[in-house]
């Protein structure tokens, strides 16, 4: 089964923390297909990833580019709305409360939410206990007062 981490955000925000995991995932050698609820977070999320840090580069993509289908296999990062992994990503990153009907066809799955809205953490809750009746390893992750991230039990 896929090992799930939710990140409860409540100290950071996506955008300081998505860009902080994908490089990490780049690090492992990994591709990431990110899922955002709608177009226009994903055309924010591609904006950030240019612009998030001025000395680095995150090698990405949208279906908005114009990128060969032969290409696309090796395409390190693809910001999408749709649920297909037209990179072959191991990693999968759910934002804006996107969802997958192919978690169990990935390594890893982050599960990225809003901690500051209670609707948003009472549809974590949700699919926590869909994820874990599902058979998934889960890990939960939460920010304490200093920033640093620590797991929870």
């Amino acid at each position: 089964m896929t090992d799930i981490a939710f990140y409860h955000l409540e100290r950071s925000t996506l955008d300081q923390v998505l860009p902080k995991l994908l490089e990490k995932t780049l690090v492992a050698e990994k591709r990431a297909l990110v899922l955002s609820g709608s177009n226009d977070k994903v055309d924010a999320l591609n904006t950030l990833l240019w612009t998030y840090q001025p000395e680095s580069w995150m090698p990405h993509g949208t279906a908005n580019d114009k990128i060969a289908e032969t290409d696309l296999k090796t395409m390190p990062v693809w910001l999408s709305v749709d649920d297909t992994n037209v990179n072959d990503a191991e990693f999968l990153f759910l934002t804006d409360g996107a969802g997958s009907r192919h978690l169990s066809t990935f390594e890893r799955c982050f599960d990225l939410f809003d901690g500051n809205d209670q609707a948003v953490v009472n549809k974590a809750r949700v699919r926590w206990k869909r994820y874990l009746d599902d058979g998934h390893n889960l890990t939960y992750w939460q920010q304490d007062a200093n920033g640093s991230w620590q797991k929870k039990q």
